[in-house]
């Protein structure tokens, strides 16, 4: 008995020793097999390339650590075994994965990571007014609250409260920019209807978009426009954007972008880097793809010129900003004349100098969201 329990037992070592091996020959076979894409439409990030090889790159660690992203990035069914892995964490009740909190209301909210560059954020935003309203330009900041802080009730009670509003604060009051604030804007609506953030996205809704919109028109002195006043259109009801990426749990909630057209506007947007010109604010290809939100502005671009020729003004207004800027231009659009729509990260001549060059320029808005500013490459160009 014992010798044939013994044979079993061996045997089934091997089965086991077997089925290992296949699993990772198998596994294998698919790495070095599978076809490799430079961007991952789920995630919406471009993927880690192969390091190049050098003996300082290996000495200082960074070679290694780069194939560890590559392999980590390339790995066979990785959207797969995403989801599986946060399906059953949440199963399990976990309310945080992976820097994402699962929250109430079918919410996924980025945390807030504790800033590291506020002295040069603050030195350049300096830098850049000081100069530009030398030229006779008003000049506005606005910092834009992320989720996480206007919908904290939302959080997990365990969320750590990284100041994300004192840091607005310093940067703000020690880069002398005159601030115009939206929290309280966006405070007081946040308990109403329509949302003020995507459930599965970092980026504020049209309706978030166009509170702060508001609070923008009411410091410059512009009436803005009610939404009644504008056609509201539903033009997706299953967007799941950048947080949900992170976590590719095909249980969780999709998302519905609704926009705002004024049909009394004659629109013309100029793509500087493309040379492409169009009638319309919105790509809608993007609908069709992963990464919706990209159909605010077309996505990415250096530089876009837009011209209005119903405007209520004639004013010209540069926007540097970050892509929570882009569901915002709709309103904005409405009046002036004309807005040069500047991305810094890709516009490389600085739009300090762009300024001085078109003296017809009235207004400048620094727009940015406080989840991002901190990382975002676009601040050391401003200048």
């Amino acid at each position: 008995m014992d010798e044939r329990n013994k044979k079993v037992a061996d045997r089934i070592r091997q089965v086991t020793a077997a089925l290992l091996a296949l699993i990772i020959v198998g596994f294998s076979c698919a790495f070095f097999f599978s076809e490799k894409v430079d961007f991952s439409e789920g995630e919406n990030r471009y993927l880690a390339s192969f390091p190049a090889f050098s003996m300082e790159s290996l000495k200082d660690g960074s070679y290694t650590e780069g194939i560890r992203s590559y392999l980590s990035d390339h790995f066979p069914f990785r959207d797969l075994f995403m989801g599986v892995k946060a399906e059953t964490e949440i199963a399990l009740g976990k309310r945080e994965i992976n820097g994402i909190y699962i929250a109430d209301d079918g919410y996924l909210i980025e945390a807030y990571a504790e800033p590291e560059n506020t002295e040069r954020i603050v030195e350049k935003f300096g830098k850049f007014y000081e100069t530009v309203s030398a030229e006779g330009v008003s000049v506005s900041l606005m910092l834009a609250p992320t989720a996480s802080v206007i919908y904290r009730d939302k959080l997990p009670v365990f969320a750590p409260e990284h100041d994300q509003m004192e840091t607005r604060r310093e940067i703000s009051e020690r880069s002398g920019v005159p601030f115009i604030d939206c929290y309280d804007a966006l405070m007081e609506a946040k308990d109403g209807e329509e949302p003020l953030y995507y459930r599965t996205d970092h980026h504020w809704t049209s309706y978030g978009a166009y509170e702060a919109y508001a609070v923008y028109c009411e410091e410059k002195g512009i009436r803005p426009l009610d939404l009644d006043e504008l056609i509201k259109k539903e033009v997706s009801e299953d967007f799941r954007g950048t947080v949900y990426s992170k976590l590719n749990d095909d249980r969780l909630a999709k998302d519905t972008i609704t926009i705002f057209e004024n049909p009394k506007n004659r629109l013309t947007v100029y793509y500087t880097d493309t040379g492409e010109t169009s009638d319309s604010l919105y790509e809608f290809s993007y609908l069709d793809k992963k990464d919706k939100y990209s159909m605010f502005l077309n996505n990415i671009h250096s530089l876009i010129e837009i011209t209005n020729e119903t405007a209520d003004s004639e004013r010209e207004l540069v926007l540097i900003k970050d892509s929570y800027a882009n569901s915002m231009v709709p309103f904005l659009v409405n009046h002036y004349r004309k807005i040069y729509v500047f991305d810094t990260r890709y516009y490389k001549k600085g739009p300090s100098s762009f300024i001085r060059e078109h003296p017809e320029v009235t207004d400048v808005l620094l727009l940015y969201n406080m989840n991002t500013i901190d990382t975002d490459l676009g601040v050391g160009g401003i200048y």
